[in-house]
């Protein structure tokens, strides 16, 4: 099941759509934001949508229009160019986990159901949760936990990990979070456990990678005037999202001229904007979203 597309309008309109433009929803997912987009497109304009997952292609749109691509969106201009488009008007980016992933059991996303030690956004790829539990060095579990779960127990948990899986594998996500139940005390278990979730998924499917190079690319292939809308859900994701969009690099400061001037590729479109109350009631997954949408200046 697919659910309500998270901060639809605003995340549409700040594309601020061209009837005849070319854009792309990299996180296609149930289809959602693309069939808002292409209500906004004339019969000359057209939609590529990603998705790696092979379970959003059940979704396809029967429409001339669009056309969705089966890859990761970090390979952008690469498919792009595979479809002879070398230029777009704007680009739409839903990042994080899709409803959909989180409400299959066996594809082990959830802290709700026991699944496998999963995790995988594209299912064909080796690296899954249960290679990095079982798998990777005690220290490099730490730094996983602690940079992207942003755990201060980070070094605890990879040894309380370790020491159990030399006895025996961690085989699925009930026993591993048996394996941290005494760093998750009552009052805040879940909290915890979903940033343990977070930090593994994000390792799994290499996202912090996949949105740099995403990121990167968006200034190759966007006419000028061209717009990216960029939902996020954790702040490892917006802090990435809002330092490209001010600097036009993930660190550092831009290169001044002899005048002490300097030019960034975007202009922030309005304030960052989140969701209102209703719509939290209505799709709960909207809780932590946040929009930042940008025109490129070319």
């Amino acid at each position: 099941m697919y659910h309500n597309p998270v901060l639809l309008s605003p995340s549409v309109e700040g594309l601020n759509i061209k009837p005849n433009g070319i854009y792309v929803d990299v996180t296609f997912g149930g289809g959602g934001h693309s069939k808002e987009i292409l209500k906004h497109l004339n019969s000359e304009g057209k939609l590529f949508a990603f998705d790696q997952d092979t379970d959003a292609l059940a979704n396809t749109i029967p429409d001339e229009r669009f056309t969705l691509i089966n890859e990761n969106f970090r390979f952008i201009k690469r498919f792009l160019r595979f479809h002879n488009i070398k230029k777009v008007d704007g680009i739409l980016a839903d990042l994080g986990v899709s409803s959909h992933q989180f409400d299959v059991p066996e594809r082990g996303f959830s802290t709700r159901f026991e699944g496998q030690l999963d995790m995988r956004m594209n299912q064909n790829q080796e690296l899954n949760a249960y290679k990095i539990i079982n798998e990777y060095e005690e220290q490099k579990i730490a730094n996983i936990l602690a940079e992207y779960g942003e755990l201060s127990t980070a070094k605890g948990m990879a040894n309380t990990i370790v020491n159990f899986r030399n006895q025996q594998p961690i085989t699925n996500t009930n026993e591993l979070k048996q394996v941290l139940q005494k760093f998750l005390p009552a009052h805040k278990s879940h909290k915890i456990l979903a940033q343990v979730y977070q930090a593994i998924r994000i390792e799994v499917n290499q996202e912090i990678e996949v949105l740099k190079d995403f990121l990167t690319q968006t200034t190759e292939i966007l006419n000028p005037n061209g717009r990216v809308s960029i939902i996020s859900y954790h702040s490892l994701e917006d802090r990435l999202v809002k330092r490209f969009i001010k600097n036009g690099q993930f660190e550092g400061e831009p290169e001044r001229d002899v005048f002490g001037n300097y030019t960034v590729p975007f202009k922030a479109i309005g304030k960052l904007i989140v969701p209102t109350n209703d719509e939290i009631k209505i799709n709960n997954r909207a809780r932590s979203a946040k929009l930042r949408i940008a025109e490129f200046n070319g």
